[in-house]
C-alpha cells in the first residue's frame, strides 16, 4: 500500500475499497486494503444501519485486509451495538493473522464474531 505524505505532514492511507453483494437476505461486505483512521470512512458509511435497513444481517469478509488499528476495531464495536439494537447482528469473517491477533489482545475476539471463513459465516 502506497502512502502519500499531505502537506501538514499527515500521513494519508490510500482509500479503503469497500464491495458489498447480498446472499440470502445477508449483506456481504468485502473489504480491501487497510483500516485505520484515515481510510475508515467507507467502512462506517458501508457499516450504516439506517442504510442496511429492517434487522441488518452482515458478514464482513476480512481477507484483503492486511491491516487494522484500534479505529477499525472501534467501527466494528459500534457497528456490533447498533446492528444488535436493531435486531440483527455482524460477523467478521477470513481475519488475517495480525488482524485477529489485534482483537484477540484486547479479548474483543470473544464480543465480535470472528468466523474463519466466508462460508462459516454464511452458514445459519
Amino acid at each position: 500500500m502506497e502512502v502519500v505524505m499531505g502537506t501538514e505532514g499527515v500521513r494519508w492511507s490510500e482509500p479503503l475499497k469497500v464491495a458489498f453483494t447480498a446472499m440470502d437476505g445477508v449483506t456481504v461486505i468485502t473489504v480491501a486494503g487497510e483500516i485505520d483512521q484515515y481510510s475508515a470512512g467507507p467502512l462506517i458509511e458501508a457499516l450504516d444501519p439506517g442504510a442496511l435497513g429492517g434487522r441488518p444481517r452482515v458478514v464482513v469478509d476480512m481477507r484483503r485486509v492486511s491491516f487494522m488499528d484500534s479505529s477499525g476495531v472501534n467501527v466494528f464495536l459500534f457497528a456490533h451495538r447498533d446492528f444488535g439494537k436493531a435486531g440483527g447482528w455482524l460477523r467478521l469473517a477470513g481475519l488475517s493473522g495480525s488482524v485477529l491477533r489485534l482483537l484477540q489482545l484486547g479479548s474483543l475476539d470473544t464480543v465480535l464474531d470472528c468466523r474463519a471463513s466466508l462460508r462459516e459465516a454464511l452458514t445459519p
